[in-house]
């Protein structure tokens, strides 16, 4: 589900300030958040002992990690952007990030992204999108950045 085609990188100009749009929905399940947990060490209790959580979290079970939540951003900008002459994609960096809200493994995610800046570099155009994840029915979004990318075409 390809919202944004373009054929250069550079192509990218055209819809500064605009937005792309939305993914698909996707469930942020526990598999996943233990995964993570297992990739990164951090197996805090919020994150990987449902039982506890149930009892204890102010969420009533656990939460997918922030960082897991970030990690979900290239995927989805995937799903939006096709550049057909393209060599490369490199993730640059992020120019702001936040997590104003929670993610209980369980909730689907989907991102909404808009285009902030295109610029053409030697060998590279770098553009940077800025991005919002939201979760189904909850009205603040879980992870709100400027992600920066580098494409090589």
């Amino acid at each position: 589900m390809t919202v944004l085609s373009v054929e250069r990188p550079e192509d990218l100009e055209e819809y500064i300030g605009r937005e792309i749009g939305a993914t698909s929905w996707t469930e942020v399940t526990q598999q996943q958040v233990d995964a993570f947990a297992d990739a990164t060490g951090d197996r805090q209790w919020i994150h990987c002992d449902p039982k506890r959580a149930k009892q204890e979290s102010p969420y009533g079970a656990t939460i997918a990690h922030g960082f897991f939540t970030l990690s979900l951003i290239p995927r989805f900008l995937m799903e939006l952007v096709s550049i057909k002459d393209l060599k490369m994609a490199i993730n640059y960096g992020l120019n702001r990030l936040r997590f104003p809200n929670a993610v209980p493994v369980g909730a689907h995610v989907r991102m909404v992204a808009r285009v902030a800046d295109v610029l053409t570099l030697t060998g590279a155009v770098q553009a940077v999108f800025r991005v919002n994840i939201e979760v189904k029915g909850q009205q603040k979004p879980a992870c709100v950045a400027e992600m920066v990318m580098r494409f090589c075409g």
